[in-house]
């Protein structure tokens, strides 16, 4: 059986009189893909910014890897990895100095090659992040985030503007890092991303959770309870169109 690896009791931010999150409470297994779904203003990314210490929270109890969030957020740091947007790059300097930058800044020394082996990027190891197309751009992101060797990395909605063969490309790549024994925590606007990769999700909206379970069992829930598609459920869908048409090879993304 799988260990608990992150724990969140009764987890409250308010901003003034407004309230964030609202009490949230729920456990992340070990070597799982989590992710956290809900519209927009759900309370999903204040949520995962208070687990990565980014964030300070109002009440509640956050531990991560047996490490309490108030008292060892230090530690906490270097067990995580996390997505950095755009902003967190040096425009000027190749991928392999900002490798070589990153890990200076972890302690850690790493060979920057092997890493952009993992995203498929070696070929792109002396162009500069601001040259790269979003899919590289993406799996640059996610590269940055195992630098430090994380036990768990957190990825803020990771394929969002992507195209059909960038999306699926970055989910083998997500699947791969799961493989390896780490462990995911993930939001995404995109049902059907969630429903492939998430081992459990937890749906938020207006800073609570209103459902939490696998993806299947949450469908069978709905199923039960007499809820029908207007139309037949096919056995493709336009998107598995758009692949078979264009190509299964890994492209330029």
């Amino acid at each position: 059986m799988r260990q608990t690896i992150i724990t969140v009791k009764d987890l409250k931010k308010n901003y003034g009189d407004f309230e964030a999150v609202k009490g949230i409470s729920f456990n992340v297994l070990e070597g799982e893909i989590f992710g956290l779904l809900g519209p927009n203003g759900a309370g999903k990314s204040t949520t995962l910014e208070i687990i990565e210490t980014l964030r300070s929270k109002t009440s509640g109890e956050v531990t991560v890897a047996g490490l309490d969030l108030d008292a060892f957020p230090n530690e906490i740091k270097k067990i995580i990895g996390v997505q950095l947007q755009t902003s967190g790059f040096y425009p000027s300097l190749n991928l392999t100095e900002l490798i070589d930058l990153f890990a200076g800044l972890y302690n850690e020394t790493i060979d920057p090659l092997t890493l952009l082996d993992t995203v498929n990027l070696r070929d792109k190891a002396k162009s500069k992040y601001k040259e790269l197309s979003g899919g590289q751009k993406q799996r640059f992101s996610i590269a940055s985030s195992l630098i430090n060797k994380p036990r768990i990395i957190f990825l803020d909605e990771p394929t969002t503007g992507l195209d059909p063969h960038a999306r699926r490309n970055l989910w083998e790549l997500i699947k791969n890092i799961r493989a390896q024994g780490t462990t995911v925590i993930i939001t995404t606007h995109y049902m059907d991303e969630a429903e492939v990769l998430c081992d459990r999700v937890a749906i938020i909206d207006s800073g609570k959770i209103i459902a939490l379970n696998s993806p299947d069992k949450l469908i069978d829930e709905l199923v039960a309870t007499g809820f029908e598609r207007p139309k037949e459920v096919k056995q493709a869908n336009l998107e598995d169109v758009f692949i078979h048409l264009t190509g299964h090879v890994l492209k330029e993304d």
